[in-house]
């Protein structure tokens, strides 16, 4: 299972870039917003993407395919939009058109209209990513585009820890993801892992945008 790859870039196609790598190329399918941001490195430019690696079969072939993106979070909401009923690996690369952090705020509130100019979904996909994944991808809203067990003290560090390598993961800096985190373990203090503390974060941030 290919999970890496790191290559020169030697072409961009429209959903794809074809990677030099130890004098073999390979072509990696890539969503809208990678694509953006390779194309704004120099020619040449060597890069690393983390990839979902599947087999696309017919009745004579199996043929590997290698899906990038610019960190595992982005992977991350990939797997789970696939789950998506009717939602393919090749489908989902051409959908992810916009920021995944807009797409995961209209699934979260729930907005169909919104997910409808996404490319491939009309009203009745719209409404099976909603009713899938509604409230299990509202982390994904606090990525920054570029440009019931009582856990005890060593546990509260444990998910902590892991919710701050995931804001950092997503260009927050350092002191201001940590200043999220105390501020979500201040208003919830029911909080007993990562995925809560994020959501936590999430609501906030939410908030604050809406009141201003």
């Amino acid at each position: 299972m290919i999970t890496r790859i790191q290559g020169t870039i030697m072409e961009l196609g429209d959903n794809s870039v074809s990677l030099s790598c130890g004098g073999i190329c390979y072509e990696v399918f890539v969503p809208a917003n990678v694509l953006k941001n390779l194309a704004s490195r120099a020619p040449d430019d060597s890069v690393e993407l983390v990839t979902y690696h599947y087999y696309q079969t017919d009745p004579s072939r199996s043929i590997p395919v290698l899906i990038g993106f610019l960190n595992k979070i982005e992977r991350e909401f990939f797997e789970k939009f696939i789950t998506v009923s009717g939602i393919g690996p090749k489908a989902a690369v051409k959908a992810l058109t916009v920021p995944i952090s807009q797409i995961a705020d209209a699934i979260d509130a729930g907005d169909r209209i919104f997910l409808k100019t996404l490319p491939g979904v009309g009203e009745q996909r719209a409404r099976e990513i909603i009713a899938k994944l509604q409230g299990k991808v509202a982390r994904f809203g606090l990525i920054r585009e570029a440009g019931g067990k009582r856990a005890d003290a060593a546990g509260i560090l444990d998910f902590k820890s892991e919710g701050l390598e995931v804001l950092l993961q997503l260009q927050y800096r350092r002191e201001e993801a940590q200043q999220m985190i105390d501020r979500a373990l201040s208003n919830n203090k029911n909080i007993r892992s990562a995925e809560e503390l994020l959501n936590e974060v999430y609501r906030q941030k939410s908030t604050v945008e809406a009141v201003k």
